[in-house]
């Protein structure tokens, strides 16, 4: 089996998706072997001829090889400025790479002839692979694996319309070079397409299966494989782990699917029904530490919407010996000051926590299950115990206007010194989320594959007024300013935690 991760997406990591279909397949005795298309595309990307001989393209090049070292050490992310520097040569190559047809970054791929979000559009880009960026990339290495390793079917994993075109046009590759190899289809992305109540598989033809949500099972199952249920770690044998854009090899690890609150309106996960599935804990506990011995990680990254408070307290009595980050919901667990300063001792560096609102009316409406009182405590017993913070904030909810929006901006004012990092976020409604059919609806983006729809706001505000305040207002307060410069440019978060004191 062929398990490819698409171009294009951040090359900081390895895909997690598809070394957990590894380490279920291996496990049942299927022969695996792995391709993250994403991460040798990027190299592809910066070994094209220069498009531009201005000073800062002729530096870039002539700094390619240092900035990619550097950003494999923890010296760089000592010099903020010299980080940001390397950052952006990097992705200023990737810019003049994609020329006047694609806009291209370090983690984002748009292409201005056809749209991710149409399927007609996606099936054109299958038709059409040669005209794709990296095919002159996948071209040559797709038929050497599929030479070398003899597939009986190839799987791509498609979480991000950053991925799609590129995605679309390797199957449309392999279709017309080997059309008797199976194609099969999954990931994140494919999964909300395939939760909206209006699906209608557009893809057929083309992708012998698409599979939702976790893809061990049927993927065993359209194998042929005598399938039982049973814990299966992921497998990252084959990746390049060396090679990724961060200091030392970052772990990523998803000790659940779905979310254990799983009340937020407007969420996806709710939207499209995901269950919740837990690990228990001393299975993770045992993955992490034979993964940990076999790879020597620099990060360990969950993956989980949110670690549970099991989770948590088990990874408080039995430390994994590396710095962590993930997911945590605001809790009474994290307003405990104990606690918090044995998280830290743990492992802890960074918690992103998704407070949406600073304005109680707002979260109520939302059934965040979030008191702003104790969202205070927490703030302050994970700045008393070291641990670094990055907030996620939600504007334009239906329940929210400006003087709402305004007390946001108070709470975050009032905890600027808890607050490390800030994500700020204009709301999506999900296209299929029940509570859309309370609200007037229209086309947000064109195309039969949108996971959103724009709504008239009830109080008046939206998606422009709400920029507006966040522009002008929300993002030019000092406080907040300070916040916003920490952001590591393209990388965000998976970057962060290397900025914060271990």
């Amino acid at each position: 089996m062929l398990l490819v991760y698409p171009p294009i997406a951040k090359p900081c990591e390895p895909p997690a998706g598809i070394a957990l279909l590894a380490g279920a397949l291996r496990y049942c005795g299927v022969t695996c072997a792995l391709l993250d298309a994403s991460l040798e595309g990027f190299f592809f990307l910066l070994g094209m001829t220069a498009k531009a001989d201005d000073t800062w393209s002729k530096r870039c090049y002539r700094h390619i090889n240092s900035n990619l070292t550097e950003l494999r050490t923890t010296q760089l992310y000592k010099n903020r400025d010299r980080y940001q520097r390397a950052v952006a040569d990097i992705n200023h190559l990737v810019e003049l790479a994609g020329g006047r047809d694609l806009l291209l970054s370090l983690a984002n791929y748009q292409d201005r002839s056809l749209s991710a979000l149409r399927s007609e559009d996606l099936l054109r880009a299958a038709e059409r692979f040669e005209e794709n960026i990296f095919f002159p990339y996948f071209s040559l290495r797709l038929p050497q694996l599929v030479e070398e390793k003899v597939p009986v079917a190839v799987g791509f994993s498609l979480n991000y319309l950053s991925q799609a075109p590129s995605t679309f046009a390797m199957i449309g590759f392999l279709k017309k070079r080997y059309p008797q190899i199976p194609v099969i289809l999954g990931g994140g992305l494919v999964t909300s397409w395939m939760r909206n109540p209006g699906w209608q598989n557009p893809f057929v033809g083309l992708v012998d299966q698409m599979i939702a949500g976790p893809g061990e099972k049927p993927l065993g199952n359209f194998l042929g494989v005598e399938w039982q249920d049973h814990h299966f770690a992921p497998d990252y044998s084959g990746l390049p782990v060396g090679d990724y854009l961060s200091p030392g090899f970052v772990l990523p690890y998803a000790a659940s699917s779905g979310c254990y609150w799983n009340k937020c309106s407007f969420c996806p996960e709710k939207a499209e029904e995901n269950p919740y599935h837990p690990l228990e804990p001393s299975h993770v506990l045992a993955d992490l530490a034979r993964l940990t011995k076999q790879y020597n990680p620099s990060m360990l990254h969950f993956l989980d919407n949110a670690i549970s408070p099991a989770l948590l307290r088990s990874l408080v009595e039995n430390p994994p010996h590396v710095s962590w980050y993930g997911f945590a919901r605001i809790s009474p667990l994290l307003a405990d000051h104990d606690f918090c300063r044995n998280l830290r001792d743990s492992g802890c560096v960074m918690l992103k926590l998704g407070l949406e609102s600073g304005d109680q009316n707002v979260l109520d409406s939302m059934d965040k299950g979030i008191d702003l009182e104790m969202a205070s405590k927490v703030m302050i017993a994970l700045q008393s115990a070291g641990i670094a913070t990055y907030v996620y904030l939600l504007f334009g909810t239906p329940s929210e206007s400006l003087p709402e929006a305004r007390r946001t901006l108070d709470f975050v004012v009032r905890h600027h010194a808890a607050i490390t990092f800030l994500n700020l976020a204009v709301f999506n409604m999900p296209v299929c989320g029940p509570d859309a059919a309370a609200l007037a609806t229209s086309d947000f983006y064109e195309g039969d594959l949108s996971l959103y729809t724009d709504f008239q706001h009830p109080k008046g505000w939206g998606r422009k007024e709400v920029r507006r305040f966040l522009d002008r207002e929300f993002k030019r307060h000092p406080a907040v300013a300070e916040i916003l410069r920490r952001d590591p440019p393209h990388f965000t978060s998976n970057h962060a935690p290397f900025f914060v004191d271990r």
